[in-house]
C-alpha cells in the first residue's frame, strides 16, 4: 500500500512591518504557534524592526506585501503622479481605487515604477523572497498582475498568493457577513481563475486554495480546528493578521494548544511557499 498523500500548510501573518504589535505577534505565533511564514510591507513604519526579527527567526518565510491602497509609498509623490499624497500615502478606499487603477492609464506607468521600487526596497533587505502578495489582495488586480506576469523573472516572483478561498467551506464553518462573503468570493474566484493559468505557465509556485479572505479578521481557536479537521491532502494556505490590539484574537488562536495539537493528531505538516514545488 502507498503512503497517504499529505496534507501541507503555509500559515502566514499578513501585515509585517506595520508595527512592532504586529511584528512581536507574528514572531511570537511562529516561534510558539502555528506560523510559517510572513508578508513585508516595505514601507511601513516598522518594516525595520519586522527586517531585524526575521534575521533572528530564519526559518521564518518573509514575501513581499505589494502595497497600492491603504499604505506607504516606496516612491515620492512627484515620482508617482497621481497615486499618492504628501504624505506618501495610497488612497484607503479599495473600491474607489481599484476602479481607478483599471480604468485611468494615466496612473499604470506610476504604479509599474511604484512596484519595482517596491521589490527594489525588498532586496535591500538581503532577506530571501519566499513569495509575493498584495495588502487586501490588490496584486490579483488585473492592471497589476499584467505587470507581476510580464517582470515576473526580473523582479524574482517564485511564489505566488492564489486567493481562492472554498465558499462552501467557509459557509459550513462560520456566519454571519453574508454579503462580504459571497461577494468577497465571487470576485477573488473570478480573479484566481483568471491569473492561474499564468501561474502555471511561469511555474510559479501556489496553493490549492487559500483561507483567510472570508474570514478576514475573525481567525479562531474554534474556525482553526474545525478547518484543520476538515482539509484533505493537498498544499493550502491559511493568512492571519495577528497583533496585540484588534486581532489579538487570532495571535491567540495561531498559539492555541488544541490548534497544534489537530495539526499533530492529523499529520500536518507545516511548511513555506518555498516547500512548494514548482507546477
Amino acid at each position: 500500500m502507498g503512503n497517504k498523500a499529505p496534507i501541507r500548510l503555509i500559515v502566514n501573518g499578513d501585515d509585517f512591518g506595520m508595527s512592532h504589535a504586529n511584528n512581536r505577534a507574528i514572531i511570537r505565533a511562529h516561534r510558539e504557534g502555528i506560523l510559517t511564514s510572513a508578508s513585508l510591507m516595505v514601507n511601513e513604519n516598522a518594516a525595520d524592526h519586522a527586517v531585524r526579527m526575521a534575521r533572528e527567526n530564519p526559518k521564518l518565510g518573509v514575501g513581499l506585501h505589494i502595497t497600492l491602497v491603504c499604505g506607504k509609498s516606496s516612491l515620492k509623490p512627484s515620482e508617482t503622479i497621481g497615486l499618492v499624497d504628501q504624505r506618501f500615502e495610497f488612497d484607503r478606499s479599495p473600491t474607489l481605487t481599484g476602479l481607478r487603477y483599471y480604468f485611468s492609464r494615466q496612473v499604470h506607468s506610476s504604479l509599474r515604477q511604484e512596484v519595482d521600487a517596491q521589490f527594489r526596497e525588498f532586496r535591500l533587505t538581503k532577506l530571501p523572497m519566499d513569495h509575493v502578495n498584495g495588502h487586501l489582495n490588490f496584486h490579483l488586480h488585473p492592471t497589476i498582475f499584467r505587470m507581476l506576469k510580464r517582470h515576473a523573472s526580473d523582479w524574482g516572483i517564485r511564489a505566488m498568493r492564489l486567493t481562492r478561498d472554498p465558499l462552501g467551506l467557509n459557509l459550513k464553518l462560520s456566519f454571519g457577513r453574508y454579503f462580504y462573503r459571497l461577494s468577497h468570493a465571487f470576485i477573488f474566484a473570478w480573479l484566481s481563475r483568471q491569473a492561474g493559468p499564468s501561474l502555471v505557465r511561469r511555474r510559479i509556485r501556489h496553493a490549492d486554495h487559500v483561507f483567510g479572505l472570508l474570514q478576514n479578521g475573525r481567525i479562531t481557536e474554534e474556525y482553526l480546528v474545525r478547518l484543520l479537521e476538515r482539509i484533505g491532502p493537498g498544499n493550502y494556505e491559511l493568512y492571519a493578521h495577528p497583533d496585540e490590539d484588534k486581532h489579538a484574537h487570532e495571535t491567540e488562536a495561531l498559539c492555541s494548544p488544541r490548534v497544534k495539537e489537530m495539526v499533530r493528531q492529523r499529520g500536518i505538516e507545516l511548511i513555506r511557499y518555498s516547500d512548494l514545488r514548482a507546477p
